[in-house]
């Protein structure tokens, strides 16, 4: 009987039985073999539960996945909140994240934010039914944030100039992977007097998300860089500027 008891692996059924056999015994006995198992079996769980909770996190959606059906929003009012973003791209599939940008100093809203769809289909249907329909009194903006990039660059990337950022600030997306923040700064630059820019990269990483944003010291810069460096070509494609 105590070598039964004893096992660590014990059937429900015998350890039930002993149980029983336990309660009639000694109260010495009795204490002992409650205590052991209180003690061996959680242990056992435990183990069990640390194994499925480590198969379940080896499996990870593919970077390309997920760039696919994560949506840039641009030119949002500022009235607009994260759970009314979340509604207005709920009607073209199942929203997994919706988030309005905020300034860290004046809590306003950035006027863009950051859409993420359940799939890339999704994503898509979204950007074809929205993009350039009204908000309010403002035509927003939607596109794919960023494209996956293969062979992504892990090596340390070199620091970056600080950002200056400002309420008068352009959204520049579908920018090839060698634009750097330099080469940003100068194409803009060349039209006229810009405060910052940056390109977004993979954390950790030298290599560019494919978008960036440029910053200017009033309101009308804004709108001479959108009209003037919407669509045009900058490292051989055709870049998007839009109002964030």
């Amino acid at each position: 009987m105590a070598t039964t008891i004893s096992s660590l692996i014990t059937p429900p059924a015998l350890l039930r039985r002993c149980r029983s056999i336990a309660s009639s015994s000694s109260s010495s006995y009795a204490t002992a073999s409650l205590s052991f198992r209180a003690v061996a079996a959680p242990r056992a769980r435990s183990r069990a539960v640390s194994l499925r909770v480590a198969a379940s996190s080896a499996v990870l959606e593919a970077p390309e996945a997920v760039a696919a059906r994560k949506l840039y929003v641009g030119n949002i009012p500022r009235t607009v909140t994260n759970e009314q973003l979340r509604d207005m791209f709920a009607e073209h599939g199942t929203v997994e994240r919706a988030e309005v940008m905020y300034d860290k100093y004046t809590n306003r809203s950035r006027r863009f934010g950051f859409v993420t769809m359940s799939t890339a289909e999704e994503a898509n249907a979204a950007v074809e039914a929205l993009n350039g329909t009204e908000v309010g009194d403002r035509k927003i903006k939607v596109n794919v944030t960023e494209s996956f990039l293969p062979n992504i660059d892990r090596s340390a990337p070199e620091p970056e100039p600080v950002f200056v950022d400002s309420q008068y600030k352009v959204y520049v997306g579908n920018l090839a992977k060698t634009v750097t923040t330099d080469v940003l700064k100068n194409f803009f630059s060349e039209k006229g007097k810009i405060l910052s820019a940056t390109v977004s990269r993979v954390p950790g990483t030298s290599k560019s998300k494919g978008y960036g944003f440029v910053t200017f010291s009033s309101e009308g810069e804004v709108e001479a860089a959108v009209a003037t460096f919407n669509n045009a070509e900058l490292e051989g494609q055709p870049i998007r500027v839009n109002r964030a």
